[in-house]
């Protein structure tokens, strides 16, 4: 058997003659018995709705009217085979989608179990680019007590709405999706052939802070800063990008997985589109071809946004300028930190990275509820009358009723374009109430919420996700903490329904979403989940 020394420098000369040579192929070779044969595949589907839907991210409902650019689910399969047969694999799939809710996720899983059984299916990892323009696919069992309690009769699939908007239910609209993305899984699942990874470090300006501070001590979601009220913008903003290219056997780019921390949130109105992921990947594809798929990741940003808050007008002006829209803008900048260390990346692949894959379901202390949230009189982003919640709940729970009653009377009324904005609008702020005074029940006997938490290491990087609208501190603590030498973060992960997670300091400023009522988990949990994070990822490097 040829020693190290000897093997490392055959397979060097090897890789030069390919072009392909890097320093991680000797580590490779080192620790033969981690790593193993890489094997890649990609695939992609349209998960536009082909009729109209609701379109969610907001605070009342939209119904969609046509479609501006198309959505998609892009799925990425890893498999690593091992000298002694042993494989590991993970499947990666982002979503144009706002969140992944636990409905979708567990369709997507049995139709996986059933197409493609060979595919574990907790090995599949979904995520969304939090698209506020992209249909609804979550359900709400728990508003259908409440209906229940008073006397109001909704269908199910429209409990979350309050009234049958008469449209593709978000049901409807994830048997419609679920099927797109499993195929998808199996298609990316059979089309892996062997290949290699590199990752990088890039930058990109695509999402500012969104929150306000001012001197008095509060602070305010999209707040106004031409005020001399205003101190601060509260937190930390990350322009990175973190970017795992692959590669096939002759190194020729095949896909892009992007990690950001921005949510596509340029768009918002009734027209179904991929915000400026659309216009992203059609810069990148102009650049690198047609057949490059781009897998986008959000980074923790439950605190940053597309939206300036300091340099709109100069920005306005620069759109005007190069007669390019804010979407287009930050397609070219991500486009531009893409390709400004492709051939660095090209220059370093790995063809047989270490891959490990954890899932675990991390118990996290639920944000309690005081007596005092219950009863202080106080305003918030959506709803500007003070009142204390149940003051809250009591007044739209009567005007809910009387705007149901209005429409069961004369049904002409649904005629009228946009007719649902209103009753919609006041049945979610009922909804959010309804459910803040339940959790303050729920917390006497249930103290904790379970989440699933998946840490990935592909050679020396690693993917870490959560369910949450994660404040970029978060974000920042495991990455800057973590063993890995590059870590991505993952928010909206599979399967959804986290909420916000606030730091200590956006609870203490009464921002959206740091209040009780946007918030499951509080900074508490926060903690928790940052280091029980950085011990998974930990974990992937014990055997070494």
């Amino acid at each position: 058997m040829r020693s190290y020394p000897v093997a490392c420098a055959c397979l060097i000369l090897g890789l030069l003659a390919a072009g392909t040579w890097s320093p991680a192929s000797c580590a490779a070779a080192e620790n033969e018995g981690d790593t193993g044969t890489l094997k890649l595949g990609w695939a992609s589907a349209d998960i536009t709705p082909d009729r109209p839907v609701v379109i969610t991210g907001g605070s009342a409902a939209r119904v969609s009217e046509g479609v501006a650019d198309h959505i998609y689910a892009t799925a990425l399969a890893l498999e690593s085979t091992g000298n002694n047969g042993t494989s590991e694999t993970v499947i990666m799939v982002s979503l144009d989608l706002v969140g992944v809710t636990d409905i979708l996720y567990g369709r997507v899983q049995d139709l996986v179990r059933k197409e493609t059984p060979e595919v574990a299916a907790d090995k599949i990892i979904l995520n969304a680019t939090h698209t506020h323009t992209a249909p609804d696919q979550g359900t709400a069992p728990d508003l259908v007590k409440m209906h229940s309690l008073h006397g109001i009769n909704v269908p199910v699939a429209w409990a979350k709405w309050g009234i049958d908007l008469g449209v593709m239910s978000a049901q409807e609209y994830v048997e419609f999706a679920a099927e797109r993305i499993a195929n998808a899984i199996g298609r990316a699942w059979k089309a892996r052939k062997p290949g290699g990874i590199s990752f990088g470090l890039s930058y990109a300006t695509t999402g500012r802070n969104r929150l306000i501070a001012y001197y008095d001590g509060t602070s305010e979601m999209y707040g106004n800063a031409n005020t001399p009220n205003f101190s601060h913008v509260e937190g930390y903003e990350d322009h990175s990008l973190g970017l795992l290219y692959t590669w096939d056997v002759k190194g020729n780019l095949t896909g892009v997985v992007i990690n950001l921390a921005t949510p596509s949130q340029v768009a918002y109105g009734s027209q179904i589109s991929a915000d400026f992921w659309h216009a992203t990947r059609n810069e990148l594809r102009r650049r690198l071809g047609e057949e490059i798929f781009i897998l986008p990741q959000v980074s923790a940003a439950g605190d940053q946004s597309p939206k300036l808050m300091v340099d709109e007008r100069a920005e306005k002006r620069m759109e005007k300028l190069t007669g390019r829209t804010q979407m287009q803008q930050i397609g070219i900048r991500i486009s531009d930190g893409v390709t400004s260390i492709l051939p660095f990346m090209k220059a370093n692949i790995d063809r047989s990275p270490v891959l490990k894959h954890r899932v675990e379901q991390v118990e996290l202390n639920r944000r309690v509820i005081t007596e005092k949230d219950l009863t202080t009189r106080r305003s918030t982003f959506h709803n500007k009358t003070a009142e204390s919640v149940q003051e809250t709940f009591d007044r739209l729970l009567a005007e809910y009723k009387t705007k149901v009653k209005q429409f069961e009377e004369h049904p002409e009324l649904k005629s009228k374009p946009r007719w649902f904005v209103s009753i919609t609008g006041t049945h979610w702020l009922l909804a959010r109430a309804w459910r803040t005074l339940e959790r303050y029940e729920l917390q006497k006997t249930v103290s904790t919420f379970p989440v699933e938490v998946h840490v990935v290491r592909i050679g020396d990087m690693a993917i870490a996700t959560n369910p949450f609208e994660l404040y970029l501190d978060y974000g920042s603590q495991i990455k800057a903490r973590s063993k890995a030498v590059q870590t991505f973060v993952v928010e909206l992960a599979s399967p959804g329904g986290g909420g916000y997670l606030p730091t200590q300091r956006s609870v203490q400023g009464g921002a959206y979403g740091a209040i009780p009522q946007s918030t499951l988990i509080g900074p508490e949990g926060g903690r928790v989940l940052v280091n029980r994070t950085l011990e998974l990822i930990e974990s992937l490097w014990d055997q070494e």
